[in-house]
């Protein structure tokens, strides 16, 4: 990952840092591997995950189809 600063601006350079680190998930990742997770908590984890995603997306269509 690569950030250019410019006009010797560090602190613009550093939030669009945290920004691309942010959108990528490297926090949450790493948030998840400070301790060990058992195989069936991170089954479980996953699938809340994918359900909620799904849940959302469906709220979005519904939304743009009813406002379309």
């Amino acid at each position: 990952m690569q950030v250019s600063v410019r006009d010797n601006n560090v602190e613009q350079a550093l939030r669009a840092l945290k920004k691309k680190l942010q959108r990528e998930g490297v926090f949450r990742e790493m948030k998840l591997k400070q301790h060990f997770e058992k195989p069936s908590v991170k089954k479980a984890r996953e699938q809340a995950e994918a359900v909620r995603r799904a849940r959302k997306l469906a709220r979005k269509k519904a939304q743009r189809e009813g406002n379309l």
